[in-house]
């Protein structure tokens, strides 16, 4: 059928679930057709809006077009679209940003009540109904398996030789009844290729020939080189210490100019036969598995630049044998996290100087994307990173702050804090030798002497001398940014 004729199959207050992450695999008719249908409804003066759940980010084609349409009641787990983002922030919708590796459990506890209806693309169905994924996983299955009804959307524009290249897992299941998710490498096969689905659930297969949001990458900047050189540093050092080994161990690493920084370092310190255990594979990614940096990569999307999408398609048979995708539940569950010993890499917002870390709300109720899957690795991996510029908008906003404006990693979450400036190792340090550690290290030098005058002041006036605060003045560098749009004090107002 039409993509027409297929959004007029949703309905008013349904809880819709779409495929979708970071920008890879998700429809890209319906949304449109569904977000057209809305507007010539709300122009009749009638309400029409819906919950949508994905896997996290998808594209202005889905999470872009139904925001402008004011359709969307709620929206989880995560998000990226600017438009999304205003309403949310503006209160006009409502937003709940978890954990990615709990969206698929939660659903089946039921938390989120009914799902009505599936919206999922693909690269093909099988002779005998199953379904080939497309360019990401994510929570699909889950999806696939709870709601009432399936309109699937089959993308020529997808590769077909993708086909064999991800790995669906069928062995989850409800407490008490869990049994041990049998993965202890990253390269290993649990599940099966393909998606499978109920023929009586599909009521629309829609045909599309669309790419992915080919988001092009910021060159890579003297701020996020100099903060991948801290962490290779870093991990020399723990080589030669005995902690690591020159394999490392599966790297989770978020998208974005530091993330690409970190694995170009590693090309040029000489690393070999590494592999990723993450989300998200990006162009960096490619280049390692080509010159064997990497030797595999498992994750549950993709997340390319037109240049990736085609030096990808150009070599998709060297690719097949080097990643695998899987669903979203199993690339960040927290057993399989903390069994393989994963290297989590993350950026942040801000942090503040006893370690707490914000990485999803500006001055601490502007939300920026959401936690995305930072918190299923941060909190069980082997090591947890946070790295971030130490300054934002041109020095008006310090990245190293008294006292987070919003927590996202709580400081026994966090071991490595990178700005520009340098690193801070947490380990082993308790909380006001933390502070002392990031005030030294990762500060901008404009805001240290801010920072050492509030830590020596509260430790002599805070309450309690264990975790040193000033309770009246703790949020008050948020707060004089809201009122002049600097944090430095006797700057003259914006």
């Amino acid at each position: 059928m039409s993509a027409e004729q297929a959004a007029a199959l949703v309905k008013p207050g349904m809880t819709v679930a779409m495929s979708g992450f970071t920008g890879a695999g998700y429809p890209k008719a319906v949304p449109g057709a569904l977000a057209g249908l809305m507007e010539d409804e709300h122009a009749a003066g009638r309400d029409f809006k819906i919950n949508v759940l994905t896997g996290a980010s998808t594209a202005p084609e889905l999470d872009g077009v139904l925001a402008r349409a004011g359709g969307m009641e709620l929206r989880l787990p995560y998000m990226s679209d600017p438009e999304l983002r205003r309403r949310i922030n503006d209160g006009e919708m409502e937003y709940m940003d978890i954990h990615l590796s709990h969206v698929a459990q939660h659903a089946w506890f039921g938390f989120y009540g009914k799902i009505d209806l599936a919206i999922i693309e693909v690269v093909g169905v099988t002779e005998d109904g199953r379904l080939i994924p497309s360019s990401s996983v994510g929570n699909n299955k889950t999806w696939l398996d709870m709601a009432d009804k399936v309109i699937i959307e089959v993308n020529s524009e997808q590769s077909a030789a993708m086909e064999g290249m991800h790995d669906i897992y069928y062995g989850t299941a409800l407490p008490p009844h869990r049994k041990p998710i049998e993965l202890t490498a990253a390269d290993q096969r649990i599940g099966e290729p393909y998606l499978r689905v109920d023929p009586d659930k599909i009521v629309g297969v829609v045909e599309t020939g669309a790419p992915d949001r080919l988001s092009p990458f910021a060159p890579v900047d003297e701020t996020s080189t100099q903060i991948a050189d801290h962490l290779l540093d870093f991990l020399d050092h723990e080589i030669r210490a005995g902690r690591l080994t020159d394999k490392l161990l599966p790297l989770q690493s978020g998208v974005g100019n530091i993330a690409n920084a970190v694995l170009a370092g590693l090309a040029r310190g000489g690393y070999k036969g590494l592999q990723a255990y993450t989300e998200v594979i990006q162009d960096g990614m490619l280049a390692l598995l080509k010159d064997g940096t990497l030797e595999f990569a498992s994750a549950t999307s993709f997340s390319l630049s037109a240049d990736g999408i085609d030096e990808f398609n150009a070599h998709v048979d060297f690719y097949r044998e080097h990643i695998l995708l899987r669903t979203q539940e199993i690339s960040n569950h927290p057993e399989l996290v903390r069994r393989l010993g994963c290297i989590a890499l993350n950026g942040m917002i801000e942090a503040d100087i006893y370690g707490n870390v914000n990485s999803t709300n500006v001055v601490g109720s502007h939300v920026m994307n959401g936690i995305g899957g930072s918190g299923d690795f941060a909190r069980n991996g082997y090591l947890s990173v946070f790295m971030s510029p130490s300054t934002a908008k041109g020095g008006k906003i310090s990245g190293i702050v008294p006292m987070a404006s919003h927590v996202d990693h709580t400081e026994h979450d966090t071991m490595i804090l990178i700005t520009e400036q340098g690193l801070a190792d947490l380990r082993g340090l308790s909380p006001k030798m933390r502070a002392q550690v990031v005030i030294d290290k990762c500060s901008h030098p404009e805001y240290r002497p801010m920072l050492q005058d509030y830590f020596d002041r509260a430790r002599v006036g805070s309450y309690g001398k264990h975790t040193p605060h000033l309770l009246g003045e703790a949020l008050g560098w948020h707060q004089r940014y809201i009122e002049t749009g600097d944090m430095r004090p006797g700057i003259p107002t914006a």
